[in-house]
């Protein structure tokens, strides 16, 4: 017998609209320069992006429902729908979803999927509603779930239950929490290093409703800097069929453009920034002008460096004192229970 459950995220929408409104206003009342706070475009094309996700959800869960049903009848065990056992739904569902997301940041395939969520420059309630429409990628995350007994339904209402929690923690409005909450939990501060650009904190922070995930697998960073959002080579454009394809476009050109077998099937299931070994030395011409500045540094560095050899071997230098170094900003693993900051793949997108 299906479980009857009810629909979180439709009996949610009025606190997501009314937590949207209460943020926007704090914006204007109380403005930070800092923040990333709102722009309409942007928050525009979140909703935009929210509405078309739930259509094309719908589509996607025919063929899924079907798989997850076969599964489920062909499986002897059942979970029954109990409280208790509805909280253990919960957690196994919050761990197969740290997998999931993981898995969607470190294949390029899947990057292309949820990507989407990511493209924003801002970071506010309105980019919680920034979801996919190719999300026909996350299922098989979950068939383990299935295959142990637990009703799809019961699977779907653990999916709602979690992406509703998230939808809070996309905020700069709420600083860190206490030491307990912010050790458990997801939270707004560990969300903004999830999507954040900086090296630093690239691919850290995939909890659902739990942080403890990151912390057990390795994959978690504290807030320490102000996080810069976005991808680290953003797409600058509000168009919403854009936005939902443009990795997909990209994956595209360059498995046409691979020159082996071997490339093509890289450029796809490897990770996001991924080159071939025959390529990944190689300089590639840069919009941001990164390699033209580090080849003119360079020059420039001989240059000093040969005309310095020159002077000292016709005029006799007299003792200095040596001028003290510039320190470096503090960097994301200097801060308690971090990771050593990993430098970005090339291209690679947040």
């Amino acid at each position: 017998m299906e479980p009857n459950l009810p629909d979180v995220v439709l009996w949610s929408i009025p606190a997501f609209v009314l937590l949207t409104v209460i943020e926007m206003v704090s914006y204007r009342l109380h403005p930070d320069e800092d923040a990333a706070g709102y722009e309409t475009k942007d928050a525009a094309t979140s909703v935009t992006m929210g509405l078309g996700s739930l259509g094309f959800d719908l589509l996607w869960k025919i063929p899924i429902l079907a798989i997850y049903m076969g599964v489920y009848e062909l499986t002897p065990l059942r979970v029954p729908v109990l409280w208790w056992t509805v909280l253990l739904m919960l957690l196994a569902q919050d761990f197969f979803y740290y997998w999931s997301h993981r898995g969607h940041h470190v294949i390029r395939i899947l990057w292309a999927c949820h990507v989407v969520h990511h493209s924003s420059e801002k970071f506010n309630l309105t980019t919680a509603l920034r979801q996919p429409w190719t999300s026909a990628t996350v299922w098989p995350f979950y068939l383990p779930l299935i295959a142990c007994g637990v009703h799809p339904a019961a699977l779907a209402f653990c999916q709602s239950a979690n992406l509703v929690y998230q939808f809070w923690v996309h905020t700069e409005r709420v600083g860190k929490l206490p030491r307990p909450f912010e050790y458990v939990l997801n939270t707004p501060s560990h969300h903004r290093v999830h999507h954040a650009s900086q090296g630093g904190y690239l691919d850290r922070n995939y909890g659902g409703i739990l942080i403890i995930w990151d912390r057990m697998f390795g994959s978690f960073a504290a807030e320490a800097e102000r996080p810069v959002y976005g991808l680290t080579k953003n797409i600058s454009t509000y168009n919403p069929l854009r936005v939902a394809t443009h990795e997909y476009a990209a994956i595209a050109r360059d498995v046409r453009a691979a020159d082996t077998w071997s490339e093509r099937a890289g450029r796809v299931f490897r990770g996001p920034g991924w080159q071939p070994a025959a390529k990944a030395g190689a300089i590639t011409p840069a919009t941001d002008g990164t390699a033209a500045a580090s080849a003119t540094t360079a020059a420039s560095a001989t240059t000093a460096t040969t005309a310095a050899s020159a002077t000292t071997s016709a005029t006799t230098l007299t003792p200095a004192t040596s001028a003290p170094s510039v320190s470096s900003a503090p960097s994301v693993s200097s801060a308690p229970d971090t990771l050593s900051p990993q430098a970005p793949a090339p291209e690679r997108a947040l």
